[in-house]
């Protein structure tokens, strides 16, 4: 059963509409309640504060790393384990098509009803999932496959198991060790990137963001939390940190805008995979084209020049 938010109950109640009039076979309904909704959706979604767009990003029926994953690769296959301590559930990896080009995929998954959040840690990644994710890597690297990393995760797990396993570590050499590789590289934030958890695989020559996603060093809640000692705050910190797509784009920290549809993600998975399969098989053209030499270059300017600034 799809899930609506708050500013998205009258486009429940045109939707539902709709669904009545399909039952009917009513089509002069259908037609007129489809113009009302198209009218409806441009408002909504055409007026979106910075918060609603963190709703967006974190909504439950937002397409996950997986579901891309069945919808955009054919004759894949999952590469498990870091080959140090174990399986991390919350780092998928996996080598296959998209298109006619192979690729090597790393995602994060979040998971969807308690079992499966459990099991993916809430898409809270272990240090032995981003070890995972540098070894898929790595595997691309030495036979020359394109990777493409799918973000979505409100950080890196702050539990005692992760920081005996060194997870600041595992983050680092990942930062050091993606700035290096020898292949094509795409990064797309598909929903939540939140802080270290999100840059350890966001190191990459084309760096980009779905149109209702959001990146961050801190979520709201615990910026406003240490700000103003009150998590309820979030809309007011959301406002203040810039963390949308749009803001990085005009702050030049991301390279582009993957315009899924208007309406969102978790209303279209099909349109909304086919903008990211596209995305990356042009970044990937291009970056071939390049060259090496041209390509990694590229690379160290856009890493050395972030957080500079002029007067």
């Amino acid at each position: 059963m799809a899930t609506y938010l708050e500013f998205e109950k009258k486009i429940k109640i045109i939707q539902e509409n709709i669904i009545s009039a399909q039952v009917r076979h009513n089509e002069s309904d259908i037609e007129k309640y489809q113009l009302e909704l198209d009218k409806e959706v441009e408002k909504t979604y055409g007026n979106l504060t910075d918060f609603q767009k963190l709703q967006l990003a974190r909504h439950l029926d937002r397409p996950y790393a997986l579901d891309y994953i069945n919808l955009i690769m054919r004759d894949k296959y999952e590469i498990h384990g870091d080959r140090h301590y174990r399986d991390d559930e919350a780092i998928l990896c996996y080598m296959g098509y998209i298109g006619d080009e192979k690729v090597m995929l790393i995602g994060e998954q979040k998971g969807r009803g308690t079992k499966n959040k459990i099991r993916r840690n809430f898409g809270m990644p272990h240090p032995e999932g981003y070890r995972k994710a540098l070894r898929a890597a790595k595997l691309a690297e030495k036979f020359n496959i394109p990777l493409l990393m799918l973000i979505d995760t409100p950080g890196a797990y702050p539990g005692l198991g992760a920081e005996e396993r060194n997870q600041s570590e595992a983050i680092a050499r990942n930062l050091l060790e993606l700035a290096e590789l020898d292949t094509q590289t795409v990064s797309i934030v598909i929903g939540e990137g939140g802080s270290g958890g999100a840059l350890a695989i966001g190191v990459a020559d084309r760096f980009a963001m779905m149109r209702y996603s959001v990146f961050s060093v801190i979520s709201p809640e615990g910026c406003s939390a240490i700000l103003w000692n009150d998590p309820k705050k979030a809309e007011a910190a959301t406002n203040a940190m810039k963390i949308t797509a749009s803001d990085l784009k005009e702050l030049d920290l991301i390279h582009d805008i993957i315009n899924e549809p208007l309406i969102g993600a978790h209303r279209t998975r099909d349109e909304s995979a086919k903008a990211i399969s596209d995305y990356f098989l042009t970044q990937v053209k291009e970056l071939r084209e390049m060259g090496k030499e041209a390509r990694m270059e590229s690379r160290y300017t856009r890493l050395t020049s972030v957080g500079a600034f002029s007067e």
